[in-house]
């Protein structure tokens, strides 16, 4: 039996260095020199808080935030497991949420998209979507598509917008459901 394993395995080795020729070893050599690197440094549980005059603004949780620096094009900071974002007043009392599952920021362009299950929560109005876009430079959040739910009231539509604080909506063909307080007089 050692024998037929001895010669197994001689002939194994004659097929596994026969099937590598120089054309093989001259298309590694290529291949590798196409090879694309990444910077990306990672950070497990990051919190970051914004503020402006020493006022704390808002707060950014997130559970993996990378940031990633392409050889070619501009950076970003991608949160693929998520973030939670909370605003505070002057007397940091939380005014608001933005939660997604996965969320992009573009430091060049300065846009912010926030992707699956998005869910926007400001002064009893709270706004889902699929996605959400904060336009830093324009101060405003745009989306293609949302439902937004205010005193027990639901109007589903497309083109959503908002000013960052979310003081007032826009939506481009509204559809929803209206409550009328009081009695209705014929």
């Amino acid at each position: 039996m050692t024998a037929y394993r001895l010669i197994s395995l001689f002939a194994l080795l004659t097929i596994v260095f026969s099937a590598c020729t120089d054309d093989d070893l001259k298309n590694a050599s290529s291949i590798s020199a196409k090879k694309v690197t990444l910077t990306k440094d990672r950070t497990l549980g990051m919190t970051v808080t914004y503020s402006d005059s020493a006022v704390v603004k808002a707060k950014l949780y997130a559970p993996v935030y990378d940031k990633v620096v392409p050889p070619q094009g501009s950076p970003y900071n991608e949160m693929p497991e998520g973030v939670k974002i909370e605003f505070f007043d002057a007397y940091m009392q939380v005014t608001g949420t933005i939660t997604s599952n996965y969320a992009i920021n573009n430091e060049t362009d300065q846009l912010t998209i926030f992707r699956k299950n998005v869910v926007v929560v400001q002064d009893r109005m709270t706004f889902t979507t699929e996605e959400l876009t904060y336009d830093q430079k324009k101060k405003r959040y745009f989306s293609p598509s949302g439902t937004v739910t205010k005193d027990g009231n639901v109007l589903t539509g497309a083109q959503f917008s908002a000013p960052e604080d979310f003081s007032s909506y826009e939506i481009i063909g509204g559809v929803g459901q209206g409550y009328v307080k009081g009695d209705i007089v014929p």
